[in-house]
């Protein structure tokens, strides 16, 4: 009786794994990708690279994915995140430097002339940082940002900036993720302003954030060790800083690289010239009625000469309009 009773339940026990089992198989990881050439491109580089056996295998250790984040993993326009921040902190400290008033960029800033401003580019917003973002310990900005963070709006739609985020890169974020990757943001923003929500926003940690930063000092002078924040320049993670980002803080070459614009040329560079199978992808903004419409005269997230290279370079084109059903995940 008992070795009936424990056949039963190993039979019943094979059917729910089974049914598990075809359940998971049959789960679609992208739900939010329209069906095509470049979801077929993520899931066929997956299954090669997840093989074992196969010619293109790569053991989980090896599995460094990484991505932009402007542009890339969260609306960019009508301009970079950051930027609004920082122009809040120009304004909110302009009364302690009146030559603000006659520096560029801080001139633009405080005459409001955002076209002038915006052809600075990462430049001008590096400029700002050092000046605006310094003068505090590490746990001080840390609540800045929080705090401002929480209310943050974009200034064309109204939403808060953390609505803006993209639903397909965070399904793209969590196949990887399953799949054993270690996911990185390497972005030409601010490390000090990305790590404090990236956690609760994209899933990623702050010790997997890559970023621009400025310079930092170690003080105990009150007798209260902290790290405190200098008006200066430490490391610019943009263009040709993203491959010396990715080697100094990670370590390893990525497989796979996600960008949008111009910035992430090298990066992409980097990751798909090295032996084995690589993933280079370029998010396309090309969907003016459900986000923005732009790419090569932008002056926030310029996509030219990675436009142009993309074919040659073996790199995918993601077209939002097309290849995406939903942009945000409140859709």
């Amino acid at each position: 009786m008992r070795k009936n009773r424990f056949l039963s339940v190993l039979a019943a026990l094979a059917v729910v794994v089974t049914s598990t089992g075809f359940a998971l198989a049959d789960t679609d990881p992208l739900p939010s990708w329209n069906e095509g050439a470049t979801k077929t491109a993520i899931v066929d580089f997956m299954t090669a690279i997840t093989t074992e056996g196969g010619p293109d295998y790569v053991a989980p250790a090896d599995r460094i994915a990484t991505f932009d984040n402007d542009g890339t993993l969260w609306s960019e326009q009508p301009m970079y995140v950051q930027l609004a921040f920082a122009l809040d902190r120009v304004k909110a400290l302009a009364p302690e430097h009146p030559e603000w008033k006659d520096e560029e960029p801080f001139k633009s800033v405080l005459d409001g002339n955002l076209e002038a401003l915006a052809a600075s580019g990462h430049k001008g917003l590096l400029e700002i940082i050092a000046a605006t973002h310094a003068g505090m310990s590490t746990d001080a900005f840390t609540e800045i940002v929080t705090d401002w963070m929480a209310t943050a709006k974009n200034a064309k739609t109204g939403k808060l900036s953390t609505e803006m985020i993209f639903q397909p890169m965070l399904e793209l974020i969590a196949y990887l993720k399953a799949n054993e990757f270690d996911v990185f943001i390497v972005s030409g923003g601010g490390i000090a302003f990305m790590r404090p929500w990236t956690e609760t926003v994209y899933g990623i940690a702050p010790p997997n954030v890559v970023g621009s930063s400025i310079a930092l000092k170690y003080d105990d002078t009150d007798g209260a060790p902290k790290i405190m924040r200098e008006a200066e320049l430490n490391f610019n993670d943009d263009g040709p800083g993203k491959p010396v980002g990715i080697e100094s803080h990670i370590g390893k070459r990525p497989i796979a690289a996600f960008g949008n614009s111009d910035g992430d040329f090298e990066m992409l560079e980097w990751t798909t010239s090295a032996d084995g199978r690589r993933l280079g992808m370029i998010v396309h903004h090309d969907d003016a009625a459900r986000e923005f419409a732009y790419d090569r005269k932008s002056h926030f997230g310029k996509l030219d000469r990675a436009l142009d290279a993309a074919p040659q370079e073996g790199w995918t084109l993601i077209s939002m309009k097309d290849d995406w059903k939903t942009i945000f995940p409140a859709e």
